[in-house]
């Protein structure tokens, strides 16, 4: 409370109000740098930090949580990859930040102590750091495997999974990430698509017992859109910052993600419902394309929105849903999925007319249906709110009444 001070910070962000006021006192604190990114980047300039802070409630309060990467471009017969615009060669997640989000308290963990770079930082700046086992548990539950680094370790992988030198040699067997329309954006969109992000999602991997937390993303070949294989990292206890890749069957086809989003535009009926609502002059908005995992092949369910010209809010007016060589479109998931898994009307294959009407479900299968549909319902509720952990247990019990 100092004159002096005073002076500065009224300099500093141009208001009278912090010279005059009687209300500041020796008491008073002035936040500033108050978006979690610029705040640990004031800190920690030397650190790279992950695009995707996370925010966490434990004890009773609300912490955001950052990854932060001790990273090198002068690494020896290391192959430079893109991060952040810029290339590097070599990257540890070696700093877990957490910040409290009531009075901006930021606090440095080192989640790799054996990281030669942070032992540097860490010698020349004493005190930032706090040892891992220095964070409270209730914080250590929450943590998260973080998605730049699972993003370069999949762009890597795709290339190197190859065990064989002369597959090796050819790239015979090299893989990508598929490459779909932004979320939110139409059918129609132009240009330089970006490659699909790593989705989180709760369920049972393949030979486990219980369900996990997972990071998860789809690999397809070369040049083609058909997939081949997807990538987990695993988030749960003692299982936190495994990898572990599942392979399709190369005699099995399975559509990818750009295969379903083509299927979509292309499929008579979607193609002419959306005409429809353009001439009127509304917007078509494509939501997340939501996929779960089903034994050997995926589900793929996407909304459907229509943004009127002058309001502000989408209307969820239909839900594609997609299996293996089956698409439909309802005003609801659960009509969706009974025409896919036996409802009235039937879902047409690819490429063939409208298949003939199939024997009513039973009412176990109704129950499903129902079922599936309000846990979709309460994942998109869930979404809108922004309650990632919400959303996650609906997919999760989503995809459990899938599987049965």
């Amino acid at each position: 409370n100092s004159f002096l001070r005073r002076v500065f910070y009224a300099v500093k962000f141009k208001s009278l109000k912090l010279l005059l006021s009687n209300d500041i006192t020796s008491e008073s604190r002035i936040l500033y740098y108050r978006t979690i990114a610029e705040r640990v980047a004031k800190i920690a300039p030397f650190l790279t930090f992950d695009r995707d802070p996370y925010i966490v409630i434990a004890d009773g309060k609300v912490y955001w949580i950052a990854d932060a990467y001790t990273t090198s471009n002068r690494y020896p017969y290391s192959e430079p990859m893109q991060l952040n615009g810029g290339k590097i060669n070599y990257i540890r997640n070696s700093v877990k930040v957490v910040v409290d989000a009531y009075n901006g308290d930021v606090v440095f963990y080192q989640a790799d102590a054996d990281d030669p770079i942070l032992k540097t930082y860490a010698t020349i700046f004493p005190g930032t750091f706090r040892p891992m086992s220095e964070m409270p548990k209730s914080l250590v539950s929450h943590l998260r495997y973080p998605e730049d680094i699972f993003t370069l370790q999949t762009a890597a992988y795709s290339v190197y999974h190859m065990d064989d030198p002369q597959i090796f040699y050819n790239k015979e067997d090299q893989w990508e990430i598929p490459a779909i329309a932004a979320e939110g954006e139409g059918a129609s969109r132009t240009g330089a698509i970006p490659p699909m992000q790593p989705r989180h999602i709760i369920m049972k991997l393949p030979g486990e017992k219980k369900e996990e937390y997972i990071l998860m993303l789809p690999f397809t070949p070369r040049a083609k859109d058909n997939l081949s294989a997807w990538m987990v990292a695993r988030n749960d206890g003692e299982n936190y910052g495994k990898l572990s890749v599942y392979r399709f069957p190369k005699d099995k086809l399975v559509f990818g993600p750009k295969q379903i989003i083509g299927r979509i535009n292309q499929d008579p009926e979607i193609s002419q419902q959306i005409s429809l609502w353009s001439q009127g002059g509304s917007q078509v908005i494509q939501g997340p394309l939501l996929v779960i995992p089903i034994e050997e092949s995926l589900l793929y369910v996407r909304p459907l929105y229509l943004k009127a010209v002058a309001g502000k809010i989408p209307e969820l007016k239909r839900v594609v849903v997609a299996y293996e060589n089956k698409i439909a479109m309802e005003e609801t998931l659960e009509e969706g999925l009974m025409r896919i898994f036996g409802g009235g009307t039937g879902a047409r294959p690819q490429g063939t007319a409208t298949a003939r009407p199939q024997a009513a479900p039973s009412q176990d299968i109704q129950e499903r249906i129902r079922r599936a549909a309000g846990a979709y319902e309460e994942a998109l509720r869930a979404q809108r709110d922004g309650d990632w952990t919400r959303y996650g247990e609906a997919i999760k019990r989503l995809g459990d009444i899938l599987k049965q």
